[in-house]
């Protein structure tokens, strides 16, 4: 798990927002983000709604052309906005998947199951003829849970949890290294989200996959994450073992993210402080200058309005972008 499998490196995504020349804005949905996932790891990406998570997931597998920086898989460079690196991802496409939020949105429902999960197996010719085809189409339904029969039944037909199942089998079928699990429990009840975040443990175990893990809920993030970052209005504002951060967590955004975590025991739950945060999130199409949580920050001071903080391992492993970070 020491070996690096996919690095991100100042990556921007900046869509276009109205104006013209000199005037022309944009949304910074992501700005300057940098990381790595090890192979076989999970790393967990985390943030209110509209922080920039997806798009961060989406730009790295260039599903959204990035806007700037740097891109590498497996030692080899799949995109550099500053060499102009713009390789075909067609190949690299059977390595990196994508399972998406929302079920009910992301299959075709005129097609059958079996045609969804075997749609990708067509266009990597994985399978030499329609019996191997079906067979592994059968195989991957079986991996997430279901069986033969729902091979010829239409996505209306199921459950949210059973299409989530489907979009996972999809994302199997080519025999992928690495997914982007774009918060794949969100849109589902509670009971099913312990049994799909259980099903992606086994997977990994079985299968050696390297995950992202996109959610906005921190207590099923922890359950599953070896490493967790933290984004805040398009940036990664802590990056920690998953233990670490929530034992130890330096930034005053994740602090208050981390005490809204609900607690089983009343007792505990009564002493636990929340840390409520003041205001709403600043536009994107306008951030605020310098640190960009410093309008809802207790902490802030006027060095924070005028200089951005420092992206910095303050200790092995642990990174954070605060001028005065919490010990």
């Amino acid at each position: 798990m020491d070996k690096k499998l996919i690095q991100v490196e100042h990556l921007k995504q900046y869509f276009p927002a109205g104006g013209y020349g000199k005037n022309k804005r944009y949304v910074k949905a992501v700005d300057d983000v940098s990381f790595f996932v090890k192979k076989g790891e999970t790393l967990g990406l985390v943030g209110e709604s509209g922080c920039g998570k997806t798009t961060t997931g989406r730009t790295l597998l260039r599903l959204y052309e990035p806007t700037a920086g740097k891109i590498i898989y497996d030692d080899q460079v799949i995109f550099d906005s500053e060499k102009k690196i713009k390789v075909d991802m067609l190949p690299y496409r059977k390595k990196m998947q994508i399972v998406f939020q929302d079920p009910y949105a992301s299959l075709d429902p005129r097609m059958t199951i079996g045609d969804i999960v075997g749609e990708a197996i067509d266009i990597h010719k994985l399978a030499t003829n329609k019996k191997e085809r079906y067979d592994i189409i059968i195989e991957m339904l079986r991996r997430v849970g279901l069986n033969s029969e729902h091979a010829n039944r239409y996505p209306h037909e199921f459950s949210g949890g059973q299409r989530q199942r489907v979009g996972i089998a999809r994302a199997l079928a080519v025999n992928p290294e690495f997914i982007v699990c774009d918060e794949p429990i969100s849109a589902l009840d509670v009971s099913i989200q312990a049994q799909v975040i259980n099903m992606f443990e086994d997977l990994q175990a079985e299968l050696g996959l390297t995950y992202l893990f996109i959610a906005h809920d921190l207590s099923a993030v922890k359950h599953i994450s070896n490493r967790i970052g933290v984004m805040y209005l398009g940036k990664m504002v802590e990056l920690a073992d998953s233990h670490e951060l929530i034992t130890h967590s330096l930034h005053p955004y994740t602090r208050s993210l981390i005490s809204a975590i609900p607690i089983a025991d009343p007792k505990i739950a009564r002493e636990n402080k929340r840390i409520v945060l003041e205001g709403d999130v600043p536009s994107p199409l306008n951030p605020p200058t310098g640190c960009r949580f410093r309008t809802r920050c207790p902490y802030a001071t006027a060095e924070c309005a005028e200089k951005e903080p420092e992206w910095r391992e303050v200790s092995a492993g642990h990174y954070v972008a605060c001028h005065h970070y919490l010990q």
